[in-house]
């Protein structure tokens, strides 16, 4: 049964896109199932002149592809207040303070606030300082901030936001939202891990030869091209997204699975995540850039090309490379991580890579090499797990051939499925911060990424290229191979099979 929260949740930036792709939906999720009810209000704030009416019109529209009933709808709506807002005036934060008062009473939320900064981080430090000075947050009820990432683009900018934060809120009430820790193969990672002895009792280095993470976009920067410029794959992709996962895949387990000790193990994994030197970084990260490519008699521009991008551009559309975790775990295992724009298909995967079993079996026996098993699981954007086993073909003779053990959601579940940003949205009212990211993950995570950045700058490293829908340039092929290993997923092979398209590797 779920227990309906009591709560005012002011929205900064309630007319962008975020606010209407994915806030109000996931809202209107949590209140069908109740948790959400009559006892909530929500302020939207920006800049534009709306009334009430305008954003309970946005709202309705941004949900009337899950309205049942009309009705409902309505009445979910009408909790949907709006303030026009210049963060900068502190005459706006005592109005917004004025409203905000009048609806705890009118809803009795008993003094709750969740504060979300869906805008700029440049308007996080001023947000938060008003906040305080305007006494819009007390101590009556709890109060917690939602802030999207990007969270600085270094360590020193990262720091600056957090310190301005830290003098309203505190660690316990910050929750940095990173949507793809609400997906449910991530948070079902640590339940795969920790939930069958047969992976927990061979999770190391032992049995593990290497894991994979592959986040891959097959779309462009799209009408983003202003803002990933200044970003690239690096920091838009494995600074947060991919760093978490990582830690995920690698920590200790806890000694019981409740917030404290996950978020202890996590951290601890972060700071066990060897930190690179710049040698050390040129040598296991490859940059890359698309061009115009072709697939399937589809053509594609090049990144260079994309609108708001400059011509002589060196950022990164793609990333590939190798952390090490120096502990007695992981001690010589790669995790290899490569994301990128414009690549194959869209597909978010980890590939386990377990090491071969001794050759008993010989290959002149078997009649061809024994091959690994590989524990998939599929984050998106289908979701579940495949584990490749060893098994004899059929016939007279003792051949082995791959056969997988799969898993998958069909369609018909994953629409039922609460979206990420619903799941986190119920966490901050829980008051459950483990699948949010702390200051110390974050903090480490700029202190490698930092690293690899500056060694590109510093020694000028080569942008490679790859045409537009390959999986990236073959330098990210040849990094793995200098170890003796290679990509698990190579989705280009079915289409260079159909030649549907054409690549040099």
């Amino acid at each position: 049964m779920n227990i309906e929260k009591k709560v005012l949740l002011t929205i900064f930036g309630a007319t962008g896109d975020l606010a209407k792709r994915k806030l109000y939906p996931s809202l209107f999720g949590l209140f069908k199932k109740g948790i959400l009810r009559e006892h909530f209000a929500v302020i939207g704030t920006a800049r534009r002149p709306w009334e009430h009416e305008t954003l309970r019109e946005v709202v309705l529209e941004s949900i009337k592809d899950d309205v049942e009933n009309e009705e409902f709808a309505e009445k979910f709506a009408s909790h949907f207040y709006y303030q026009p807002h210049d963060v900068q005036d502190s005459e706006h934060y005592r109005t917004l303070k004025q409203l905000g008062d009048t609806l705890e009473e009118r809803y009795q939320t008993e003094g709750n606030q969740v504060f979300y900064l869906a805008m700029s981080p440049n308007f996080f430090g001023t947000i938060a300082l008003h906040l305080k000075s305007e006494n819009i947050v007390t101590e009556h009820g709890y109060s917690r901030l939602i802030i999207e990432k990007p969270f600085g683009t270094d360590l020193e900018t990262a720091t600056e936001l957090n310190e301005a934060l830290s003098n309203t809120f505190t660690e316990e009430q910050i929750y940095r939202i990173d949507h793809y820790l609400g997906k449910e193969m991530i948070q079902n990672v640590s339940a795969i891990r920790f939930a069958n002895i047969i992976f927990e009792s061979i999770w190391n280095k032992d049995y593990i030869d290497n894991i994979q993470i592959t986040f891959a976009e097959a779309i462009g920067v799209e009408d983003r091209g202003g803002y990933y410029d200044g970003s690239g794959a690096l920091r838009d992709m494995v600074q947060n997204h991919i760093l978490q996962v990582l830690s995920l895949l690698a920590m200790e387990p806890p000694k019981k699975f409740a917030e404290e000790e996950i978020r202890k193990e996590k951290i601890k994994a972060f700071q066990a995540i060897h930190k690179y030197t710049e040698d050390e970084a040129l040598r296991y990260f490859i940059p890359g850039q698309y061009t115009a490519g072709e697939i399937n008699n589809e053509r594609f521009i090049g990144y260079r090309e994309e609108p708001n991008v400059p011509e002589d551009s060196l950022t990164e559309t793609f990333v590939a490379g190798a952390f090490f975790i120096d502990n007695e775990r992981w001690d010589g295992v790669p995790f290899y991580i490569r994301t990128g724009k414009r690549l194959v298909e869209k597909g978010t995967r980890i590939n386990v890579v377990f090491k071969t079993s001794p050759q008993l079996l010989t290959s002149e026996e078997c009649g061809t090499n024994v091959e690994p098993n590989v524990l998939t699981i599929y984050i998106q954007p289908t979701e579940g797990f495949s584990l490749s086993l060893n098994g004899k073909e059929m016939g007279q003779d003792f051949n082995l051939s791959p056969v997988a053990l799969s898993y998958r959601h069909d369609s018909e579940f994953l629409g039922n499925s609460p979206e990420a940003y619903e799941k986190l949205l119920h966490d901050t009212l829980d008051g459950n911060s483990s699948n949010f990211s702390h200051w110390e993950e974050v903090k480490r995570s700029w202190e490698l990424i930092d690293v690899i950045k500056k060694a590109w700058t510093n020694h000028h490293t080569e942008l490679y290229t790859y045409p537009a829908r390959t999986m990236g340039p073959m330098e990210s092929y040849e990094l793995l191979e200098r170890n003796g290993h290679e990509w698990i997923w190579q989705p280009e092979k079915w289409y260079i099979e159909r030649k549907q398209l054409r690549c040099d590797f």
